[in-house]
């Protein structure tokens, strides 16, 4: 029996310098790509530019990018906060979304740089949907295949999953209203209404018996 618990314990230990790892991991990338951000901040060239005109551009663009890469930590601390371990699988999924999250200064900066017709909305839009497909399926793997999660109701990993899933269709009409596609943006759009409502419902409170 003793070697029984001292064993759980040394493998609970492990597992949370795992997990610490990941997110030490995880928000120095954040970190990075917020920098990113930053270093991109320069006055436009051109004659006769006033101050705001020259620097407007950059500024936007950084701001935006901050913002934009704070929604998408939030959403992985969300997800990382109700881990109690970390296996394989779920760090390679992991690294993917990091890798995808250090590419967004690029995407912010092409969307305010390049006009619609040059696809700055659908990069902006396609970008927005794969990072939160990213999130749903590190969600989908650790919470319900490997089952990694401490100590929360099965409602709130689905409203949790719901949401994500209406982002990734949300975005992905987006995308696909930009590409001209009406039957690709109604079919998002009628994905991401019922997901919506999945959320809402898994949210509400258990009738009491």
């Amino acid at each position: 029996m003793t070697q029984g618990k001292d064993a759980q314990a040394t493998h609970g230990l492990a597992a949370q310098k795992h997990l610490e790892r990941l997110v030490m991991l995880s928000d120095g990338v954040f970190a990075i790509a917020i920098t990113l951000s930053a270093i991109e901040i320069r006055p436009e060239a051109g004659e006769g530019l006033t101050l705001w005109q020259a620097w407007a551009p950059s500024l936007l663009a950084y701001f935006l990018s901050f913002f934009l890469i704070g929604v998408i930590w939030m959403a992985h601390r969300l997800i990382v906060s109700h881990l109690r371990d970390i296996d394989g699988p779920g760090t390679i999924i992991n690294m993917v979304l990091l890798s995808l999250v250090a590419l967004m200064p690029v995407v912010v900066r092409f969307a305010l740089t390049h006009s619609p017709e040059q696809g700055s909305y659908l990069v902006y839009a396609l970008a927005f949907a794969v990072l939160y497909g990213g999130l749903a399926l590190l969600w989908g793997y650790v919470a319900f295949k490997a089952r990694l999660t401490a100590h929360m109701p099965p409602s709130a990993m689905r409203e949790l999953l719901y949401k994500l899933c209406f982002a990734v269709a949300f975005f992905a009409a987006v995308a696909a209203y930009q590409l001209g596609s009406l039957v690709g943006t109604v079919m998002c759009a009628l994905a991401a209404l019922p997901l919506r409502w999945l959320a809402w419902r898994q949210g509400q409170p258990a009738a009491a018996p």
